[in-house]
C-alpha cells in the first residue's frame, strides 16, 4: 500500500505544479507573442500560445526524482541489483528526453528542419538499447517469438521514432494528443502496478498528473481571456517519447515477470496507441501513392477527416477517443480467445474499413455542397 500512496502523492504534486506553472507560461507567451499562428492547414483561426508542453519535462523530472528518493528513504526500493538496472533505464530515458526537450523548444520558438529533428529523435531512441531495453520477442505475433539483438535493437529505435512522431502528428485539434496520451498512460500505469513495476507506474501517473491542468486550458480555455494554450512540439515529443519508453519496457520479454505469452505484451502495448500509429501508416502510404513528400504537412490525418465529415473539433476529439478506446478494449479482450496475428489483422481491417467509410461520407457531403 505504501507504493500506492507514493504514486497518489506524486500524481497530486504533478497536478498542482502544472496548475501553478501553466498560467505563468501563458503570461510569458502573451508578452513575448510566442504564438502558433493560424494557416490553411490548422483548425484554429486566431493566434494561440504554444508553449504548454514546456511544463511537462521539468515537472515530471522534479516529481519523479523527489518521490523516488522518498521511496528509497522509507525502504520501498527493491534489491540493489534491481535498483541499478532500473536506475540505468531511467537515466538513459531522461537523457533522451532532454535531447527531445531541447529540440522541441527550438522548434516551437524558431523552427527546426525535420531532418535535424529526425536525427535528434534517432539519438534519443538509441538511449533505450544502451540501457538494455529493446524488443526481444514478438510473443508469437506473425509466428515470431525470440528476436536477435541485431534485429531487435534497430527495430526498437525505429519504433521509438515512429511512436514519438505519431503523437506529434495526431496533435491537430484541442485535447486529442493529450487525451489519447492520458488514456494510454493510465493503462500502462495500471499494468505496471499489476506487475509491481512501481517506478514505471510512478512515471506513468506523474505524466497523467502534469497533463490534466494542460488539458483543461487546452480544451476549455478561452482565447479571448488569454486562457488557451497548445502543447507545441515540446509537449508532444515529450509524451511520445515517454509512451515509447513504456511500450518497449512492457514489450521486452523478462523471464522474471510472469506475463503469459498468449497475452502478447507487444500487441497490448500497441493497442493503446492503435489510432495514432495506424493513422501515421495510412497517411504515409497515401502520400507515397500520390507521389507527395512523405513528411510534408497536409490535411489527411484522422482528425481532419472527422472535421470534413462535419464534426466540431470537440466532438471529433471525443469520437476519436472513443474509437481508440474501442480498439484497445477489443484487442485486450480478443487476445485471450484468438491468435495474436488474427487479432492484429482484425484491427488493421477494421481501421481500413472505417477510413473507407469516412471517405465515402466526405465525398457524399462534398457533392451536396
Amino acid at each position: 500500500m505504501e507504493n500506492l500512496y507514493i504514486i497518489i502523492g506524486a500524481f497530486i504534486c504533478a497536478v498542482l505544479m502544472g496548475q501553478a506553472i501553466i498560467p505563468n507560461i501563458l503570461v510569458i507567451s502573451l508578452r513575448k507573442r510566442l504564438f502558433d499562428e493560424p494557416d490553411s492547414r490548422k483548425v484554429h483561426k486566431r493566434p494561440v500560445p504554444r508553449l504548454g508542453g514546456v511544463t511537462f519535462f521539468p515537472v515530471i523530472l522534479f516529481t519523479l526524482s523527489v518521490f523516488t528518493a522518498i521511496r528509497i528513504m522509507i525502504g520501498l526500493n527493491p534489491d540493489a541489483r534491481e535498483v541499478g538496472r532500473i536506475a540505468c533505464e531511467f537515466l538513459f530515458m531522461i537523457g533522451g528526453l532532454t535531447l527531445l526537450y531541447i529540440v522541441g523548444i527550438g522548434d516551437d520558438l524558431v523552427g527546426v528542419r525535420y531532418r535535424k529533428k529526425f536525427l535528434v529523435q534517432i539519438l534519443a531512441a538509441a538511449m533505450f538499447p544502451l540501457s538494455g531495453l529493446y524488443i526481444n520477442s514478438f510473443y508469437g505475433l506473425f509466428g515470431i517469438y525470440q528476436i536477435d539483438p541485431s534485429i531487435g535493437i534497430p527495430l526498437t529505435i525505429l519504433l521509438v521514432v515512429f511512436i514519438t512522431n505519431a503523437i506529434n502528428l495526431i496533435d491537430g485539434i484541442d485535447g486529442l494528443a493529450s487525451g489519447l496520451s492520458m488514456v494510454a498512460l493510465i493503462v500502462f500505469g495500471i499494468l505496471f502496478i499489476h506487475f509491481r513495476y512501481w517506478s514505471f507506474a510512478l512515471l506513468a501517473f506523474v505524466s497523467v498528473g502534469v497533463i490534466i491542468p494542460f488539458f483543461s486550458y487546452n480544451v476549455f480555455g478561452s482565447i479571448d481571456r488569454g486562457r488557451k494554450i497548445f502543447m507545441g512540439d515540446t509537449g508532444s515529443l515529450t509524451l511520445g517519447f515517454i509512451l515509447s519508453f513504456f511500450v518497449i519496457k512492457y514489450s521486452m520479454y523478462d523471464p522474471a515477470v510472469r506475463i503469459m505469452p498468449m497475452s502478447s505484451p507487444v500487441l497490448v502495448s500497441f493497442s493503446v496507441l492503435m489510432v495514432p500509429c495506424l493513422d501515421v501508416v495510412r497517411v504515409v502510404l497515401r502520400r507515397a501513392r500520390n507521389h507527395k513528400p512523405l513528411f510534408m504537412p497536409d490535411k489527411s490525418h484522422i482528425h481532419h477527416k472527422f472535421l470534413a465529415m462535419g464534426f466540431s473539433p470537440r466532438s471529433a476529439m471525443i469520437s476519436i477517443q472513443v474509437m481508440s478506446a474501442c480498439f484497445c478494449a477489443f484487442t485486450m479482450a480478443a487476445i485471450h480467445f484468438l491468435n495474436n496475428t488474427v487479432v492484429f489483422i482484425i484491427d488493421v481491417l477494421a481501421w481500413t474499413l472505417l477510413n473507407v467509410w469516412f471517405d465515402k461520407i466526405i465525398t457524399k457531403k462534398s457533392k451536396l455542397q
